[in-house]
């Protein structure tokens, strides 16, 4: 079966103007399609997702009801009258509310309403279709979602949210070579839907897996969006919550790069410490830091390479940035330690060796140094105690 997602997610940048609803599906036949229009009783709620008698646009309020904010209802809806308006706002507002079955209702109320008032606005019945065809989304009606989809792109071609719901609809009919067509046209339009690039990998591996490496010659013809449609989209105002879609899949990705970046670098300076090549090693390491300047390994790592290069000063510098970070790391202890020694503070040395072995008394290397330095030390002593003149 097809694995088509209820709605194109924030991050498929928009599409269509503000008040148009989510991509979805809801309950009943189209207006003017095959199936007849289901009559209500007045007042009676219908299941679904349809409104209650005391909904604010659904039907009146009791008389025991609180006041209900109804101003949205009065809201401009482009070049729709003002009864047409208040339709198209009540089922926007019922979609919100997850009553789908309404508010395809609504919408099919203002698209006969538009028959018979004349009007004739592409924008306008665009998306009304595409309101409608997501609900019948939602209810798993592809078929109408499909033929809602189809009417809303023959009177604006290339509009993104049919687009998407009727690829949708495609992919839960499993007719996959149309689905992938409409998501392949989608990202020329807007190349950063997720979704849409998602779904063209998912079905794209279906149909090498049924129909081999030539699965391409059998694909309905994709359609090529034309520049001026690209460069319209890409200029057209954006709602606050699909800009804060696209802030956060930019954020993901470039802490993806980030990720793959650091990796990269860390793994090249440890390649390089192994073959001895501490001064490229260091600057890998000190590229990581730019990117990670909280990670403990990289200042005892590149502490390493500072010792390799006599660079004693340095090399104290960095295990103390790791001790601050870790404050019983052995690895920085003896690490400064010999800092310490390279710059002949032998007392400096002694007292973090012997801190490594507190933390761990089996670090031979760390007895061993000890020992040394504490021989160091004796030697500084006498010979300080030697060059002292007497009084």
């Amino acid at each position: 079966m097809g694995n088509a997602q209820d709605k194109p997610p924030g991050s498929g940048g928009g599409g269509g103007r503000s008040d148009q609803p989510a991509a979805g599906s809801g309950t009943r036949s189209r207006g003017g399609g095959g199936a007849e229009k289901p009559h209500r009783a007045p007042g009676k709620g219908v299941v679904n997702g349809s409104q209650r008698e005391n909904s604010p646009a659904g039907g009146q309020q009791r008389q025991d009801s609180p006041a209900v904010d109804t101003s949205y209802l009065d809201a401009p809806a482009g070049a729709l009258p003002p009864h047409l308006a208040r339709l198209k706002n009540a089922g926007n507002h019922l979609f919100k509310n997850g009553q789908f079955g309404d508010a395809l209702e609504k919408y099919t109320q203002a698209i006969d309403g538009c028959a018979e008032a004349g009007i004739d606005s592409p924008e306008d019945l665009g998306i009304l279709y595409s309101n409608r065809a997501a609900c019948f989304l939602k209810d798993g009606n592809s078929t109408e979602c499909i033929q809602d989809c189809t009417k809303a792109l023959e009177l604006q071609p290339f509009s993104l949210k049919p687009l998407l719901r009727r690829a949708m609809a495609y992919e839960t009919l499993e007719r996959y070579k149309k689905a992938y067509v409409d998501y392949k046209t989608v990202l020329q339009v807007d190349t950063g839907v997720q979704s849409a690039r998602d779904s063209v990998h998912r079905i794209t591996k279906m149909l090498i897996d049924e129909e081999g490496p030539q699965w391409r010659e059998n694909l309905p013809e994709i359609p090529t969006v034309p520049l001026s449609v690209q460069l319209e989209h890409r200029d057209k105002p954006v709602s606050a919550e699909v800009a804060q879609a696209r802030a956060a899949r930019a954020a993901q990705d470039e802490a993806t790069k980030k990720e793959a970046r650091f990796t990269l670098l860390k793994r090249e300076g440890n390649d390089l410490v192994k073959k001895g090549t501490f001064q490229k090693a260091m600057e890998k390491y000190t590229e990581c830091l730019a990117l990670k300047p909280e990670e403990c390994a990289l200042y005892t790592n590149r502490s390493i390479c500072f010792l390799k290069l006599n660079r004693f000063e340095e090399a104290k510098q960095d295990c103390d940035s790791a001790l601050q970070l870790e404050p019983g790391n052995k690895k920085a202890f003896y690490r400064r330690a010999l800092a310490y020694k390279g710059l002949q503070d032998y007392l400096s040395a002694s007292s973090d060796l012997q801190e490594v072995l507190q933390l761990d008394p089996n670090v031979r290397e760390a007895e061993l140094e000890l020992e040394e330095v504490t021989g160091l030390l004796r030697q500084s002593l006498m010979d300080s105690t030697a060059h002292t003149p007497r009084v």
